[in-house]
């Protein structure tokens, strides 16, 4: 057969060929078109294009032997994909309908001679040619009717060949099942260990999984055993979503979002939910330099719901709110939050900024993100969003055919952090995988292997902490409802926000890199500025903060600052400098009132590693105020505003509100590092808020933190604690 000659039949219609003709039934698509061919059917009957010569040059047909009946031919009617339908033809001789007639058939004892044919007697006579039979073919169902079919098939069911297994259970490839508004799937959490999904953190690991626990323990490692239930949900929002889109209803399904610049959008929201129980934490104890074998175990449970927005015009994330919450025993105890951030980081921080789509693993994998449209088919490979994978075969999951996949992210073994490997069992008409495993091992000891080069080496130095990180779970479907509309994802909308009413305008950016000895501040909503801060330098001797007074003097900059309200009439800060040479130290004092030597009260002073000096990578920015009346303004950022939040209803910080900035700039090893994995350019400066206080036995922390060049709200959180 030609390569080039391709066959429209499926797969599991040319087994179906090969079982009534009485031949195997195993290998390619190609061997089984060739062995139909060898068995004497025609190019035709098995979904080949004719010759030309064939289709325009009438074959004289041999004489019949007239002791001989004519031989019925039978065709394969290729009517539908999916649906075979009988077709009732009238009988040429015979009023009766063939149904009937099949109804009225009757299988008579035959004797058979060892070296003749073996035919089959029935009392009915056939009426219809071969010529006929060609230009009218029976469909797959009238087949099977036939006795002869009938007794073949017969044979395979008994002799256990799964005849049945062909016309009914054969997967055919296909592209990935697109999302729809009210698309749901529910979901168990299991894994290996006792049936139990398994999570571990060593060493430095720890401090990133109890940065939000008040503890006083010398925690060295962490581990944890979990299982339940989950779900995943695309929400199917209502007309009151599209109160600015003029009355039209074309974009029904979308939810509104405010995004980190304060305008509005149109969004897909997904929402995944998963309720821990039971939810075991191992904390093990440091003595000395040793780590404790034993552990203490606390059992509880735990709840987690990450709610993204997805921007339909453009499809970038606008905001992702994290709402979770663990009850334990104390000395953990039971703790609460909500997360929320604005198109940037993820719950694993800065490995999922360097190794972008490591998030899939914390939820079933969206089909068409991971694989887009390419064709999911055995031998079938791929690379998205940091993933390869290849499809493995087919496999079995529930009763059903499934295909199995496996994907590893490229990344994480290039900058030698560790291996992430996923199994993925995906079915047709599903957009999530119905079941999926995950094992992830993060570890700076895997930049010391062979092959790992020294740049790899000092990204894993600067990204990861010391120690390892592991996690090891299955999601398993447990029903899934598909809804109706499919999503709006590149489709445009009239209340879009324009590109010129989101940033700052030129006019509005101060350049104060080159110059300026901290940011600028000019705060009216604050008793003391930054301004008034510095201004205390020149009114101390130069024996309280010599290294200090110096390095402001020769070029130097306060590259951290904060301040906070401690009464009505003191302010206290904390400043840190930074000298031309890298030198490095802060000052911390109180401000009373103007800035003069009795007002500014010293409190202490310290030194700092080399911190990088770079002035040429400040940024412009916005000033201190400018960034206070945008973050204020209610009807952008509401949900900063009121109570346990960082602003009063009349536009003032609510108590207790910690103030400050921060300049990062690239330099030394990491400015090298930044300019081989990403532009090298410019440094950043950010203004953060932050308040921890105690109320109703409860302790309450309100963090913030927003970009100053472009004025965008980066992230906020809110977590309540009570031991």
């Amino acid at each position: 057969m030609s390569s080039e000659e391709i066959s429209t039949l499926t797969v599991a219609k040319l087994k179906a060929l090969c079982i009534l003709n009485d031949l195997p039934t195993s290998g390619k698509k190609s061997e089984l078109v060739e062995r139909l061919l060898e068995s004497g059917l025609s190019k035709k009957e098995v979904g080949l294009p004719q010759p030309e010569e064939e289709r325009t040059v009438e074959q004289p047909a041999k004489e019949t032997p007239k002791e001989e009946s004519p031989r019925e031919e039978i065709v394969l009617s290729l009517e539908d994909e999916d649906t075979l339908t009988p077709v009732v033809e009238k009988s040429v001789e015979k009023t009766e309908t063939s149904s009937s007639m099949i109804l009225d058939a009757e299988i008579l004892d035959a004797e058979f001679a060892d070296d003749e044919p073996k035919v089959l007697k029935t009392s009915v006579k056939k009426t219809v040619d071969a010529d006929h039979a060609r230009e009218n073919p029976t469909t797959l169902l009238d087949m099977i009717r036939k006795p002869q079919v009938a007794a073949v098939l017969l044979a395979v069911v008994i002799l256990g060949a799964g005849g049945y297994y062909y016309l009914d259970n054969q997967l055919d490839s296909f592209t990935a099942d697109q999302l729809r508004y009210g698309d749901r799937m529910q979901y168990q959490i299991s894994g290996d260990q006792n049936g139990l999904a398994t999570f571990l953190a060593t060493e430095g690991f720890v401090e990133l999984v109890m940065d939000q626990i008040d503890t006083e323990d010398d925690i060295c490692k962490i581990s944890a055993e979990f299982g339940g239930s989950g779900s995943l949900e695309i929400t199917e929002g209502g007309s009151s979503e599209l109160v600015n889109e003029g009355g039209s209803k074309d974009r029904l399904g979308a939810v509104r979002v405010v995004g980190g610049m304060g305008a509005e959008w149109l969004s897909v929201e997904n929402v995944n939910t998963n309720s821990l129980n039971p939810f075991r934490v191992n904390r093990h104890l440091s003595i000395g330099n040793i780590c404790d074998i034993g552990a203490i175990t606390a059992s509880g449970t735990a709840d987690l719901t990450s709610t993204t927005h997805t921007e339909l015009r453009n499809q970038d994330t606008k905001s992702t709110q994290l709402e979770w919450g663990f009850d334990l025993p104390s000395p953990i105890g039971k703790y609460q939050g909500t997360t929320v951030s604005y198109g940037v980081g993820g719950l694993l921080g800065g490995i999922e900024t360097l190794a972008p789509g490591l998030a899939l693993m914390l939820q079933p994998v969206e089909i068409q993100e991971l694989f887009a449209n390419d064709l999911i088919d055995e031998g079938a490979t791929g690379s998205n969003l940091g993933w390869d994978w290849r499809v493995l075969g087919i496999d079995e999951l529930n009763g059903n055919p499934v295909w199995k996949i496996v994907a590893t992210h490229h990344d994480i073994e290039a900058y030698c952090l560790g291996t992430a490997t996923m199994n993925l069992w995906v079915e047709s008409g599903n957009p999530w995988a119905a079941k999926q495993t995950v094992d992830v091992l993060i570890s700076e000891n895997q930049a010391s292997k062979s092959g790992c080069s020294p740049t790899s080496q000092l990204l894993n130095d600067y990204v990861l902490p010391e120690g390892e990180l592991e996690l090891h779970h299955t999601f398993t479907k447990s029903s899934l409802q598909r809804g109706q509309k499919q999503l709006d994802l590149g489709l445009t909308y009239g209340s879009i926000p324009l590109a010129n009413q989101l940033g700052p305008s030129s006019d509005e950016l101060e350049t104060w890199g080159d110059y300026d000895l901290h940011m600028p501040d000019d705060s009216t909503l604050r008793q003391h500025s930054f301004e008034d801060a510095i201004a205390c330098f020149d009114s101390w001797p130069n024996t309280i903060a010599p290294g200090a007074a110096n390095a402001l003097e020769n070029e130097g900059y306060i590259w951290r600052g904060t301040t906070k309200q401690t009464s009505s009439t003191v302010t206290q800060w904390n400043v840190s400098w930074v000298a031309s040479d890298e030198q490095a130290g802060w000052v911390q004092f109180n401000l009373t009132g103007t800035p003069n030597a009795e007002n500014c009260q010293y409190d202490k002073r310290g030194d700092l590693d080399s911190t990088a000096f770079n002035r040429d990578s400040i940024p412009k920015t916005l000033n201190i105020t400018s960034l206070e009346s945008r973050l204020t303004d209610a009807s952008n950022y509401g949900v900063l505003t009121g109570d346990d939040r960082f602003f009063t209803t009349s536009g003032a910080y609510q108590d207790g509100i910690q103030v400050g900035y921060l300049i990062a700039v690239p330099g030394n090893d990491i400015g090298s590092l930044l300019s081989q994995i990403g532009d090298g350019g410019d440094g950043a400066v950010t203004l953060d808020m932050s308040k921890t206080w105690d109320e109703d036995g409860l302790t309450k922390q309100l963090n913030l933190l927003a970009d100053a060049e472009e004025g965008r709200l980066i992230g906020w959180s809110f977590i309540t604690s009570r031991v």
